[in-house]
């Protein structure tokens, strides 16, 4: 049973006993117990509501799935974007999305999530049976031996739940490479890294050495690219991850040139195809569009300014619109921030992802949202679930 406290403590139940208890001096917490599953309303109004599928190739309905990157909130803390992640999983478990991932990010003001397979064990933790992983950790940054690893650990820890999301990205600015001991041209050797992170959990290494717990144990891996990464998923044989949605042509390419290219690996028989970007859902068109203006002002703001800022309120982005007080540059990014994103009434986001469902032929969906009104983003979430016909209880029955 999942509740929402006033506990000082974050309760995590593992698979078998015994539970653990991670201390914080939170005023709000999540108290995870075992017991009989009850997400209460969210689930019964998902299921008393009519529901319109998706559909997906072969017929099939297409999943839906979260990443969420812990953005930070002007007059909030990023420990408490950490914990909003934790309960935001409970909420998208609760509704029947797929799988729930968090991301990297170093030394970001705006992102709170800089460690994500911690984050991650914290999320599998509060939850039961939606997937869990990373979009993605970003190999540059890090040891192969390492990474296959901390996601051989999470796998025993939760087995059959784990994803391990890997992309190719360094840090934002000269400082963080600098920080991190890499430079831009790390990610030049993702192909390579890619190889021998898979080689550690096949037990392949030339070095003699093992990676326990990893040897032996079967993390499903997934590439992250914008275009030129699909050609490194489709030699590796491995489910391709792939944005944004505002350059759709060339997604549509890069996806094309990924199922063309794939060859068949341990790793997977098939092409697979997950498609990830922005999409609000609201009672109007506009309020959904409203949603979007955080992410899309702090965009512009990090772009003229080189730091990527907490999400500010709608109200306060908008009259500073209004008021002339943006720079020509700064209005020019705000308002190609907001263009090429899926946003709408229910029946206005079915028809769009229906659409590109059909051009891209995914699988997936990897709903990548960020605003800084939370009850607006659980609405649009929910409002997500009903169109494509979700029901509670999130999906570690298959990757």
């Amino acid at each position: 049973m999942c509740t929402v406290s006033g506990a000082t403590e974050i309760g995590i139940t593992l698979p078998g006993p015994p539970a653990w208890r991670i201390m914080e001096p939170a005023a709000e917490a999540i108290r995870v117990t075992s017991g009989t599953d009850s997400y209460g309303a969210a689930v019964q109004d998902q299921q008393r509501h009519a529901s319109r599928r998706i559909p997906g190739p072969h017929g099939r309905a297409v999943r839906l799935s979260v990443l969420d990157r812990s953005r930070t909130r002007e007059g909030h803390d990023g420990p408490g974007a950490l914990r909003d992640t934790v309960r935001f999983a409970q909420e998208a478990e609760a509704l029947g999305y797929h799988r729930f991932w968090v991301s990297e990010h170093h030394g970001v003001p705006g992102v709170a999530g800089s460690a994500p397979t911690v984050l991650a064990a914290a999320v599998a933790g509060a939850t039961r049976t939606i997937r869990v992983g990373t979009g993605g950790v970003m190999l540059p940054n890090h040891q192969p031996l390492v990474v296959a690893e901390q996601f051989g650990v999470l796998e025993a820890l939760f087995p059959g739940r784990i994803d391990m999301g890997l992309g190719r990205s360094v840090g934002f600015t000269d400082g963080v490479r600098k920080a991190l001991g890499r430079d831009k041209h790390a990610a030049e050797d993702f192909a390579a890294q890619l190889t021998e992170v898979l080689g550690w959990f096949r037990g392949t290494s030339d070095t003699g050495v093992r990676a326990y717990p990893a040897d032996g144990a079967r993390v499903p891996a997934y590439v992250l690219a914008t275009g030129e990464g699909a050609a490194i998923a489709a030699e590796a044989g491995l489910p391709l991850v792939i944005g944004d949605l505002r350059g759709r042509e060339r997604m549509l390419r890069a996806v094309d040139g990924y199922r063309a290219a794939f060859r068949p690996s341990p790793w997977a028989a098939e092409p697979y195809v997950i498609v990830s970007g922005t999409v609000a859902v609201a009672a109007t068109e506009e309020a959904a569009r409203r949603l979007l203006v955080p992410e899309a002002w702090s965009m512009a703001y990090a772009r003229t300014h080189g730091t990527f800022p907490p999400l500010p309120p709608a109200e306060r982005v908008e009259e500073l619109a209004a008021g002339g007080a943006l720079t020509d540059k700064e209005r020019s990014l705000y308002e190609s921030g907001l263009q090429g994103h899926i946003y709408g009434t229910e029946e206005q986001v079915a028809d769009a992802l229906a659409a590109l469902v059909e051009d891209s032929g995914a699988q997936e969906v990897l709903v990548t949202t960020s605003t800084y009104d939370r009850e607006g983003l659980l609405d649009s979430y929910r409002r997500l679930a009903r169109v494509a016909g979700l029901t509670g209880g999130g999906g570690a029955d298959r990757p």
